[in-house]
């Protein structure tokens, strides 16, 4: 199993959250840590939409998130909020699924206006399973380039972006030997 999970809340085939999420994958990897993709895409619409908490694409998913020792999740702002689809991958989740598990948040949006999606819509679903939430990341749409290696072209988010990476890395670090010390 993997250090890291990110999980894509993207539809999409093109996507600039997916992008980002690869790009944040990428700077993972290079401090030393594994990492594991999960895309709402790859699961059967029939499993989310059906519900079907014993699927085993679903327990796919449950067997990655518990040995994962942190989880990026992202997801594109679609009416004030993360997707659907991503609604629908996380309502198969346990409850707890994300207990003790420090999570880095993303969301990317067509504008500043859809900034609070991630505090007020984002967050408290990851909240509900449990999460460590961090602060999290919102980029705006004209901020990525999807073409581009690193598709962060706003050289202070990008800064912003590898501070709260950074964060998280050793976040997941410290969790990790704090759960494993012995007590007295």
């Amino acid at each position: 199993m993997s250090d890291i999970v990110i999980i894509s809340g993207s539809p999409s085939l093109e996507s600039r959250s997916d992008k980002v999420l690869h790009y944040l994958g990428s700077l993972v990897e290079s401090e030393g840590l594994s990492v594991q993709y999960i895309s709402v895409k790859e699961i059967s619409p029939d499993v989310l939409l059906g519900a079907k908490f014993d699927d085993v694409e679903v327990l796919r998913v449950k067997a990655s998130l518990i040995a994962a020792r942190g989880v990026i999740v992202g997801s594109p702002v679609y009416k004030g909020a993360y997707s659907g689809v991503l609604k629908a991958l996380l309502d198969v989740l346990p409850q707890d699924i994300l207990k003790h598990t420090p999570v880095l948040p993303l969301m990317t949006g067509g504008s500043s206006s859809h900034l609070l999606a991630l505090e007020y819509a984002l967050k408290p679903v990851l909240s509900s399973l449990k999460a460590h939430n961090l602060k999290g990341l919102y980029l705006q749409d004209k901020q990525i380039d999807k073409h581009s290696a690193i598709p962060i072209i706003d050289d202070d988010l990008l800064q912003r972006s590898k501070k709260q990476l950074h964060y998280f890395i050793e976040l997941v670090n410290n969790h990790s030997l704090a759960l494993y010390q012995p007590t007295n």
